[in-house]
């Protein structure tokens, strides 16, 4: 393993680590709060499951990236489509179950990320929530499942006020 690979790792599963934190401490209403940031309404407890359920797609996504071949089928369409049908199928997430994906997923994306080389993390191929742009597979690592818990732990804090 790589030190490079290893602090990627490190730094995703820091991430899970804040956002389940602060998702332990919430009531069942913050819980079912819905989001106020932008026009996106999923509950909170459904944008913590939706985070842990990513995991696994971000990391194939890498995976295919770092192999030197070209991501042309995810799009920000795509992406609303996948969200807004894990909302509607996990609209009665507990917190547990939630919490229990968010541990288990970051943990094997982590692993996945561990076992990379330096020449994996460099592979360049086009990427198209990019628009195309050739990036590397430690970019999408960085934007995508690294980012993805920070990101919504920020807008989850901004909805309940905290």
């Amino acid at each position: 393993m790589g030190r490079r690979a290893e602090a990627l790792a490190d730094r995703i599963e820091k991430g899970a680590a804040e956002l389940a934190a602060f998702a332990e401490g919430l009531s069942e209403k913050d819980w079912q709060t819905p989001g106020t940031s932008g026009n996106d309404r999923r509950p909170v407890g459904v944008l913590v499951h939706h985070v842990a359920s990513m995991y696994p797609i971000e990391i194939g996504v890498v995976q295919v990236v770092a192999s030197g071949k070209p991501v042309t089928d995810v799009t920000w369409d795509a992406v609303a489509g996948i969200n807004s049908k894990h909302a509607s199928d996990n609209a009665g997430v507990t917190k547990a179950a939630a919490l229990d994906l968010l541990r288990k997923n970051s943990r094997e994306a982590a692993a996945a990320v561990r076992k990379m080389t330096d020449e994996e993390l460099d592979s360049a191929a086009p990427f198209s929530l990019s628009y195309g742009a050739p990036m590397t597979a430690q970019f999408v690592i960085e934007d995508h499942p690294l980012r993805h818990p920070w990101h919504h732990l920020t807008r989850i804090r901004k909805t309940l006020g905290r």
